[in-house]
């Protein structure tokens, strides 16, 4: 019996247009899933990337935040493939006004800024759990849900408000959730968070990069933190989304995965 096998599961994954989103819808295809690719920007170049890898994958141009749209995706994956079994909320990122620049004080903080950051990532998270969730909960009675959290949650990092606020919620709202489906829909129904460590990515390229390609300060100061020394390739995801969306992890719910290097195992001394 393979507890990794996917086969004719459908697999949703928000923001996979993402370098982190995709890297995580082309795991769960390697198992046999049917993936759906939501995003704002590029889904059809990451869709048309995943059928050359073999996948079968449709995608949707949706906004996280509006509910309408998630539902009007959902009525469509319904339709073409009658069910949703995975849901990964990769959709979500920063601002840098929700962020303390070196030459600023958290009074400088603007507050539209942070509220739009809270708003993507943790509301950003909700409605595809409300919109996606319906379906697992009330027509099949089984489904994985996948919350995307961060070192920045675990211990957050200077500078870096909004963004460690949101994520924080998301790991209180991923133990919340997973209690309340599995009280009231039964043991098939389970919702876990990854938290990835340091990764270079669009977002944040420029703090951790020099234009010449040299490590800033900053990603100096995250490498001396982390025991494995180097940052996160986006493969290096794969294993834990590929256990966690699984039967391998069957009686697993209600945790928060770190993915980190042993970030959030060292202490600093």
């Amino acid at each position: 019996m393979n507890l990794f096998n996917l086969e004719g599961r459908v697999a949703l994954i928000t923001g996979g247009s993402g370098v982190l989103g995709w890297s995580m819808a082309k795991g769960l295809g390697q198992l046999g899933s049917k993936i759906v690719i939501l995003g704002k920007s590029n889904v059809e170049e990451r869709v048309g990337e995943l059928q050359e890898l073999g996948f079968e994958t449709i995608g949707y141009t949706a906004d996280v935040l509006d509910k309408t749209s998630l539902e009007s995706c959902r009525e469509a994956i319904l339709q073409k493939w009658g069910r949703i079994d995975i849901l990964i909320n990769a959709a979500g990122g920063n601002k840098a006004g929700a962020v303390v620049q070196p030459d600023q004080e958290l009074f400088d903080i603007s507050v539209p800024d942070f509220q739009s950051v809270v708003k993507l990532n943790l509301e950003g998270s909700l409605l595809p759990c409300m919109v996606f969730g319906k379906v697992m909960a009330h027509q099949q009675k089984s489904g994985v849900i996948l919350n995307i959290s961060s070192m920045a949650a675990q211990l957050p990092l200077t500078r870096v408000l909004g963004y460690s606020a949101a994520k924080a919620a998301i790991d209180n709202f991923t133990k919340w959730l997973a209690v309340e489906l599995a009280n009231k829909y039964g043991e098939g129904l389970r919702v876990n968070a990854l938290a990835p460590g340091f990764f270079i990515g669009k977002q944040n390229k420029s703090l951790l990069l020099n234009p010449d390609g040299s490590y800033t300060d900053r990603a100096k100061t995250i490498l001396s933190q982390t025991p494995m020394n180097r940052f996160g390739e986006a493969d290096e995801l794969i294993g834990a989304v590929q256990w966690l969306c699984s039967d391998a992890s069957k009686f697993v719910t209600g945790i928060v995965v770190p993915v980190d290097g042993g970030f959030s195992a060292f202490s600093g001394v």
